[in-house]
Order: structure tokens, then C-alpha cells, then sequence
């Protein structure tokens, strides 16, 4: 059974409030009798005149506002590296091998190791790191 067969499940009509007796949404429209909500429309997050919870908590409103809640750089140190057999290190290895989480957005590889194996690395490296992984023979790929 598909809902698509059934398009009255799917999409209900707007209900016509004070249009008549015939309605059934008369004289109040379905708001009760008397106060604020029955009076006027009531905006989201109101909260009776007491000062708001977003204003309440400024460092977390608006897009961008809160520096420090930003993704910094996820470090890898070069020590680390050295444990790899030769071959490619992209982001998606690192990951796997749980050197940096998967919300991980930038990657750098950092230190002064001793680096024994050729890598081929496709994630940003310092300039001391790159020095000694061109050294080893490896070579740094930044896309």
C-alpha cells in the first residue's frame, strides 16, 4: 500500500477558520475564550516578556558569530607517520587508521621525525615536515 494511492492521507485541506456555522469554526475559531493566544499571534520563542533564551546565550546566535566553535586544523604528527610502511598517505587513510576523526575537515602533518620511508603524502605538511619527507625520497602532493 502506497501512500501516493491515497492522497486525501497525504495532504489535508486548510481548515477555513470563521467562515460560517457551517464550518464548525465560529465566533472564537477554535482559540477558546479571552487571553493572549485567543487575542493575537504569539511569536516563536516567547516567553511572557522574560528575556528570551536566545538572548540569553549570545555566543551561540547567528551564522558564524562564535570563532571559537569553529573546526580547527586536525594535527598528525610525523613521529606517528614514521610507524606506516611506504606508500600513499591521503585523508582517508588517516582515518581509517584513527590518526584524525572522520568530521576531520583540515588535515596537516606536523614534527621533526626521523622519516626512514619514502611517503607520498596528499595532505598539507609544514615546511619542516615537507623538507624531511622529500629527504626520505617521498614527495608532498597538495590538491
Amino acid at each position: 500500500m502506497k501512500l501516493a494511492q491515497f492522497p486525501s492521507i497525504v495532504k489535508r485541506t486548510k481548515k477555513r477558520i470563521g467562515r460560517g456555522h457551517g464550518s464548525g469554526k465560529v465566533k472564537t475559531s477554535g482559540r477558546g475564550t479571552k487571553g493572549q493566544n485567543a487575542r493575537d499571534h504569539m511569536p516563536i520563542g516567547f516567553e511572557g516578556g522574560q528575556l528570551s533564551l536566545i538572548k540569553r546565550l549570545p555566543l551561540l546566535r547567528g551564522k558564524m558569530r562564535n570563532a571559537s566553535q569553529k573546526d580547527g586544523v586536525s594535527e598528525v604528527q610525523l613521529t606517528r607517520l614514521s610507524t606506516l610502511p611506504a606508500g600513499d598517505i591521503t585523508k582517508e587513510i588517516l582515518v581509517k587508521l584513527g590518526f584524525v576523526s572522520k568530521k576531520a575537515t583540515r588535515i596537516k602533518i606536523l614534527g621533526k621525525a626521523k622519516v626512514e620511508h619514502a611517503y607520498v603524502v596528499h595532505v598539507a605538511c609544514s615546511k619542516g615536515s615537507t623538507k624531511l619527507i622529500t629527504a626520505a625520497g617521498g614527495k608532498v602532493v597538495v590538491e
